[in-house]
């Protein structure tokens, strides 16, 4: 039975992570599509995935977010509210830009979303990890990827159906609106925590990283391939489905809302099931399903008349991306020293991130030079290779303890 002290704790948490999501969701969803649409090649769209490089990078700022704060508003509180508010601005900004250059303040306002939501994540990672208790980080997790995905999904889904039907300006003006209502709960939060992490304060010279480095070990390696088959994979699954005759409508129902409830049902099952199975049982076995429906878009990439199968494909893909994610973060936290919870879990997402964002860049090659069917399988079997080593990483450390 969750108590409701957990219960106040994951409702914050999961108004935090869905403004993180709202704009991502949007932008993720429409900014591949739009590209199609206006005849870009897909090496470019590919490309476009750089503008999420905020997210790799955001370990180099870590330190400063995690060590200062707004004295008297909170050590995590004063990055989240404030980083919150600008990005509801940007989105105000956006709305009443030049519609004859959407695609170049798209494109600004993709990149500036991102730095300013990978800053604010590392607060809310560090606020997480701080909040949670060892029992509570898989259910917790859960809803932090859950959360996550209700912000895509709304983004992705809603309002990109929105997008279509209303323009421009409306959409963002909704955006920011969500935005600002989301930054209540933040507002209401009383932090405890210290303005400055007791016993020390993040470093961040070169020695900084390289003892994070050897800190996390081979872990890392975990890290950089877990997620990655599944990156590389459904980073041309929009072009696919643009390529395939599906409009913006049926993209954004099929990937922006039945894909992402899945992703989000999967991520509450996951983080759950976590607190059952255990961190190491729960990671490879979600992670095994992670990789068959990957490979399982080669199946309506096969040919015209297997397309039907993309809704069932993206909802199996989207469930199980959504579990292993959870599992994947709980053993992230489990991994961040008291003290320097937002620069450790940030390190660490932004070791997936840039083996994802490399990945997604890079898929655009590999499927215009073997198409779609194959492109698809080869992401399977990437996958699988995650999996693969986070198994061994996981054992030896077991026969270490």
């Amino acid at each position: 039975m969750t108590d409701r002290g957990t219960l106040a704790k994951l409702g914050l948490l999961a108004s935090l992570y869905l403004s993180q999501g709202l704009p991502f969701g949007f932008f993720s969803q429409a900014l591949p599509v739009l590209l199609r649409e206006r005849g870009l090649s897909l090496p470019s769209i590919g490309l476009s995935s750089l503008l999420a490089l905020p997210w790799a990078l955001k370990f180099v700022w870590a330190p400063l977010v995690d060590g200062t704060g707004l004295r008297g508003f909170g050590r995590r509180k004063g990055w989240i509210v404030p980083l919150q508010l600008a990005a509801a601005a940007l989105c105000v900004a956006l709305a009443f830009a030049d519609s004859k250059r959407a695609l170049v303040w798209l494109l600004a306002m993709v990149l500036l979303t991102n730095l300013i939501a990978a800053t604010q994540d590392v607060a809310t990672d560090g606020l997480a990890v701080e909040l949670l208790s060892a029992k509570e980080r898989g259910l917790g997790n859960g809803v932090q990827v859950a959360g996550y995905r209700v912000g895509m999904i709304v983004g992705g889904g809603v309002l990109l159906l929105a997008f279509a039907r209303v323009g421009w300006r409306a959409t963002f003006l909704v955006m920011a609106a969500i935005l600002l209502v989301a930054t209540l709960p933040v507002l209401a939060h009383r932090e405890r925590a210290p303005l400055v992490a007791p016993g020390r304060r993040p470093g961040l010279g070169w020695s900084a990283w390289v003892g994070l480095v050897k800190h996390f070990g081979p872990w890392l390696a975990v890290l950089v391939s877990f997620k990655t088959g599944d990156a590389l994979g459904t980073g041309m699954l929009r072009p696919f489905l643009v390529d395939s005759g599906l409009g913006l409508d049926d993209i954004g129902l099929l990937l922006g809302t039945v894909g992402f409830t899945s992703g989000l049902l999967g991520a509450l099952v996951g983080g759950w099931a976590v607190g059952r199975l255990g961190r190491r049982r729960a990671l490879l076995a979600f992670g095994l399903v992670q990789a068959v429906a990957v490979g399982l878009y080669a199946l309506p990439a096969a040919s015209p008349s297997a397309l039907g199968l993309v809704g069932v494909v993206a909802t199996v893909e989207h469930f199980t991306g959504g579990m292993a994610t959870a599992a994947l973060f709980t053993l992230m936290m489990d991994r961040a020293r008291p003290g320097s919870e937002g620069t450790d879990y940030t390190f660490q997402a932004s070791a997936v991130v840039l083996a994802t964002g490399g990945a997604g860049a890079a898929s655009g090659y590999l499927a215009q030079a073997v198409g779609y069917f194959w492109h698809f399988v080869a992401a399977g079997v990437v996958s699988l290779g995650g999996v693969l080593v986070a198994a061994r990483v996981l054992r030896e450390r077991e026969e270490e303890r």
